[in-house]
């Protein structure tokens, strides 16, 4: 992989009521995954941590602050970058819960809120990063 790196995060985000708050992405060229479902997120700028970036990401996107220990690290990856030819990427999975989905001002693409137990009506339309922290998560303890 000798070509350009982007490293990013992603944050699996579930509602006071346990259904998971994700976002279609704006139909746009120039965006990846154009008018898919994904999870709310971005690249890394300068210095910062994964968990700086995704802080700062989930408040641009949704107008919500949550601090940083309301992130729980669930997943790392590293590997080719499906949008950029001879690109890899390398990033962290976070997830955060009881996030008030009435309290939130999504400023891209629009909100999708789905129950867990809906998943299936989704399929062929989640973008491969909610793919694939959808998977991690699903593996995990039900949320109490």
């Amino acid at each position: 992989m000798g070509g350009k790196v982007r490293e990013g995060t992603s944050a699996l985000l579930v509602s006071t009521d346990g259904r998971l708050l994700m976002q279609r992405r704006d139909d746009l060229p120039h965006i990846s995954d154009p008018g898919k479902i994904s999870l709310f997120g971005g690249r890394r700028e300068g210095t910062e941590t994964f968990l700086e970036c995704v802080v700062r990401e989930v408040h641009e996107e949704i107008g919500y602050y949550l601090p940083p220990e309301r992130f729980e690290l669930i997943g790392r990856y590293s590997g080719p970058d499906y949008s950029t030819p001879d690109g890899s990427l390398r990033g962290e999975v976070f997830l955060a819960q009881d996030v008030p989905a009435e309290r939130l001002t999504v400023t891209e693409g629009r909100l999708v809120i789905v129950a867990i137990d809906e998943l299936e009506r989704l399929s062929g339309t989640l973008a491969a990063p909610a793919e694939y922290a959808l998977a991690i998560f699903l593996k995990r303890e039900p949320i109490t």
